[in-house]
């Protein structure tokens, strides 16, 4: 006979995977740490497994845990969304986003693939491009919302995340032990001379510039293939690759902030939405 799953025990039971404990657990889900742990007790019962492994610092999944998370996180998922649908009047118009190209995939698709569920009927646009560019089409009225690095100072929008950049090297080629370390750099001066090459220089290390691109895929690249060492945010280091720290002689390039600006003229229950959606997915990351 084939097991019966609570959507409310699964939702309890991502909660627990997420934090990791418990008592946190319990406190985002409004309820006591015994009825959490009763809860899952339940489910164990009810999969005939365990799904925790009990340690000092709170609890890890088990295999068995490992692999219902998947499919619980999917079904709450599409609970919410349901839900989400159910009350939410669907909202028409155009929105236009700007977002840094490294967010595409990690951050936009999940607030895109949210907000299409709910709002069919809206015209999005996005436009990828480096900060300074959305910025200015954001202050063009080109742009009615805008996702953006801020280095020092704040513009007043809404911060959405703390991402500093940091230089990163492949585990596989080292390319961060030669002399001088060949950096691959995004063709635009302002930023990698105030902060990208001056960060080398205020640690006295000579360098070579032998690679360039217009595009954090190409930065990625170039430090992936074995070219260079790269200044990525520190969320989007690439498998197999690593931050360089202080240890290794180097350090955090920059102070980045992730900023949410609006057009101030830009108005409407769709580019309301849309904000919403983008928040949440940075939230969720």
């Amino acid at each position: 006979m084939k097991p019966t799953l609570d959507s409310d025990l699964l939702r309890t039971f991502v909660a627990v995977a997420d934090t990791g404990n418990f008592t946190k657990a319990a406190e985002q889900a409004g309820r006591t740490q015994s009825a959490v742990s009763m809860q899952m007790k339940k489910l164990e019962d009810v999969v005939g497994d365990s799904l925790f492994e009990r340690g000092s610092r709170g609890v890890a999944l088990t295999r068995r845990g490992g692999e219902l998370i998947v499919n619980a996180r999917r079904i709450v998922s599409l609970l919410d969304e349901t839900a989400a649908s159910m009350v939410a009047a669907p909202l028409g118009g155009p929105v236009r986003i700007g977002i840094p190209e490294e967010y595409g995939h990690a951050i936009l698709s999940r607030a895109l693939g949210a907000f299409a569920k709910r709002h069919p009927q809206v015209d999005i646009t996005v436009r990828y491009a480096h900060s300074g560019a959305q910025i200015a089409a954001l202050a063009a009225g080109e742009l009615d919302l805008a996702v953006v690095f801020e280095w020092q100072d704040l513009s007043g929008g809404e911060v959405l995340m703390h991402d500093p950049t940091v230089w990163v090297t492949s585990e596989l080629h080292h390319m961060h032990e030669e002399r001088p370390v060949p950096i691959a750099l995004y063709n635009r001066a302002g930023w990698c001379k105030d902060f990208a090459i001056k960060s080398l220089e205020q640690r006295g290390l000579a360098y070579r510039v032998a690679y360039t691109s217009d595009t954090n895929g190409g930065l990625r690249l170039a430090v992936t293939s074995g070219l260079a060492i790269a200044p990525i945010s520190r969320s989007n280091i690439p498998a197999g690759c690593r931050e360089l720290t202080a240890a290794d002689g180097f350090g955090d390039i920059d102070s980045s902030n992730v900023v949410l600006r609006r057009n101030p003229n830009a108005s409407g229950e769709a580019i309301d939405g849309m904000q919403e959606a983008i928040r949440e997915a940075f939230t969720d990351r």
